[in-house]
């Protein structure tokens, strides 16, 4: 990784288009390595400058694949799981999306680069309020976010096309079935806190939700509001 040295002597400062080189790289080896093939999911994770959804001491691995802190004991989602989610739920440009768990905004803004819509949702008001200033300040016009309790979904936006649950659950909240549009795709992590979970996908045909199992996963807890 090369570096530019402004400011301070020993302060390294990572210039913008090593950043770029940096994304690439993770798209071509992390994404395409594995089972990414999806071309919108892999122009989005292409696009979105994961570098700005990062504390700066932690800005240099911004494009490992890793999980990173962003503040309040949460974390941003390595590439590599942010990219399989999007994946699976086989958005199409005209697609409005529920995301359950913003955190830092990232995983809004992929899902913004394919689908017409993303309604975000995030519990912990430090981080939902930096998140909509961040993507505001970025130009997503298609992304609002809502600081609150995402168990309720979003009913008066409901019906979705998708549903992203980026918080482990130990069951699925049965308002968001609810809100999944016959012919819909949500992805879940489910299982005990503090413990191994199951990456689920569930779709909706009807009245009836067929759910498969997609991989073993840690994600950080589905949160509810103690109000």
């Amino acid at each position: 990784m090369a570096f530019s040295f402004f400011g301070c002597i020993g302060t390294p400062v990572i210039a913008q288009e090593d950043f770029a080189l940096q994304r690439e790289q993770m798209v071509s080896m992390q994404l395409k390595g594995r089972d990414i093939s999806n071309e919108a999911t892999l122009r989005a994770m292409e696009t979105v400058p994961r570098h700005e959804f990062v504390p700066e001491n932690v800005r240099k691995w911004a494009y490992s694949d890793s999980p990173l802190p962003i503040g309040n004991r949460q974390t941003i989602s390595q590439p590599y799981m942010v990219a399989y989610m999007t994946q699976v739920l086989k958005l199409q440009p005209q697609h409005k999306v529920l995301e359950i768990g913003t955190g830092s905004g990232y995983q809004a803004a992929v899902l913004a680069e394919i689908a017409h819509s993303v309604f975000t949702i995030e519990i912990v008001p430090e981080l939902g309020e930096s998140a909509r200033n961040r993507l505001q300040n970025m130009g997503y016009t298609n992304i609002a976010v809502r600081v609150g309790d995402g168990y309720n979904g979003w009913p008066e936006e409901a019906p979705f096309d998708a549903i992203m649950v980026t918080a482990g659950a130990e069951q699925v909240p049965l308002p968001l079935l609810e809100q999944l549009k016959d012919g819909g795709r949500m992805v879940i992590p489910i299982g005990p806190h503090h413990g191994v979970r199951q990456l689920k996908l569930i779709r909706r045909k009807g009245a009836k939700f067929k759910e498969s199992n997609l991989m073993a996963v840690r994600f950080v807890p589905f949160t509810r509001d103690k109000d």
